[in-house]
């Protein structure tokens, strides 16, 4: 099966509703319920990144982490929530360094949890550690913000 058909099931925040959402598309994910935005969480790897993350018509918040790491397992809700609050500007990928070496030696991952806010496949904004959900959410939209604001 080809990671464009890939897909993962998310529960509709706003209805319960369980929904079928692809790794790798066009768009938005939306409850074919209420139609409400969903949040889209998925994971990638040295061999589908570029298609899950750098061709996302979205902007793409990257989580560079291990499964080893306390602090990654510490932000992972936190980033949850902010995906689930963004869900109509931003897509979550997750990435596992230790499966995925060529990502982290490309991104220079010193430390992890490493963060990043991509748009077209470039890195807006980058930053480690752990952090709150409201502190998340803030950084990621100063980065949108700063890319809306700066010339194409």
């Amino acid at each position: 099966m080809t990671t464009a058909l890939a897909s993962n099931i998310v529960t509709c925040p706003n209805c319960g509703r369980r929904n079928r959402v692809p790794t790798a598309a066009g768009g938005r994910p939306r409850c074919g319920n209420c139609h409400r935005s969903l949040p889209w969480i998925v994971h990638a790897d040295d061999t589908n990144f570029a298609e899950i993350a750098e061709q996302a018509t979205r902007y793409v918040l990257v989580d560079l982490w291990a499964t080893w790491c306390g602090p990654c397992r510490m932000v992972s809700p936190a980033l949850a929530q902010v995906a689930t609050e963004m869900a109509d500007d931003l897509k979550l990928v997750k990435v596992d360094i230790d499966r995925s070496p060529t990502l982290a030696r490309r991104f220079e991952v010193q430390s992890v949890p490493t963060l990043l806010v991509l748009r077209d496949g470039q890195v807006l904004a980058r930053q480690s550690g752990a952090a709150p959900a409201a502190v998340l959410r803030s950084w990621v939209q100063t980065a949108i913000q700063r890319s809306d604001r700066s010339p194409s």
